[in-house]
């Protein structure tokens, strides 16, 4: 079951919240540093990292689940959040550069299914961050926060997903070492917690977070569902104000 979007939206908003966009953040961005001119795209609820992608990405998009709702995002200007089926999303194959993936795998009904779509709309060559919570780390045992919701995944499970929908780990990482509670000095301390655990490699970070890149071949028996014909991705979202269509996605 999803997470509601309020529930994330006031976590994001908290200063536990905070520290969480920081530390996992500083990774995503270290990752893609080289992300000029690229279409970007937030599967689940991403907007607190994509943030740090608006200025220099061609677009950036949020694309929210059914079950968990949506926000107007971002705050001013044209809308580019919409509400989508994660298995079916409204989007041209090979259309997106960079997939950022954060409370979905976790809570989806169907993770295989939510990657061989991420898998269809990524460009090749194209690039996805996919963050979930770790099944040794203290984040998942504690369902105060957003990652101790859904289905927490040890590496092993995450890397067997992943080669199964033809996604090609490049990088793992881990994050979120200090203990998901709202305390001023856990919080202050927490650069010196992940700071510590990077420079020995520790295990036990609250999140996994793995870069993959797109298996350009594909068996003949991975199956893929039918899909209609889709517009270019410039027309996917419209100014706020526009008819909804189908998906969420505002109809022209």
């Amino acid at each position: 079951m999803s997470l509601d979007v309020v529930d994330l939206r006031n976590f994001y908003g908290s200063p536990l919240g905070q520290v969480a966009r920081r530390l996992v953040g500083r990774m995503a961005r270290t990752r893609w540093d080289d992300h000029a001119g690229l279409r970007v795209l937030g599967i689940g609820y991403a907007t607190p990292y994509l943030i740090d992608f608006q200025e220099r990405a061609q677009r950036v998009l949020a694309f929210m689940p059914a079950g968990q709702g949506v926000v107007h995002w971002p705050n001013g200007g044209r809308s580019a959040s919409a509400l989508v089926e994660t298995t079916m999303m409204p989007l041209p194959d090979a259309s997106v550069d960079r997939i950022l993936v954060v409370h979905a795998l976790e809570v989806g009904e169907s993770p295989r299914d939510i990657l061989e779509e991420i898998w269809r709309v990524l460009a090749p060559g194209g690039r996805v961050i996919v963050v979930v919570p770790s099944r040794s780390g203290l984040w998942a045992r504690v369902d105060t926060t957003p990652f101790g919701h859904g289905h927490p995944y040890s590496r092993g499970q995450l890397q067997s997903l992943l080669q199964e929908t033809l996604l090609l780990p490049v990088f793992w990482g881990e994050a979120l070492y200090v203990p998901p509670f709202a305390r001023a000095s856990l919080l202050r301390s927490a650069p010196a917690f992940e700071r510590i655990a990077g420079r020995f490699s520790l295990p036990g970070g609250g999140v996994h977070i793995v870069e993959a890149t797109k298996q350009l071949y594909r068996p003949a028996g991975l199956r893929r569902a039918v899909r209609r014909a889709l517009p270019p991705m410039d027309e996917v979202l419209a100014p706020v104000g526009a008819g909804a269509g189908r998906n969420g996605v505002p109809a022209h």
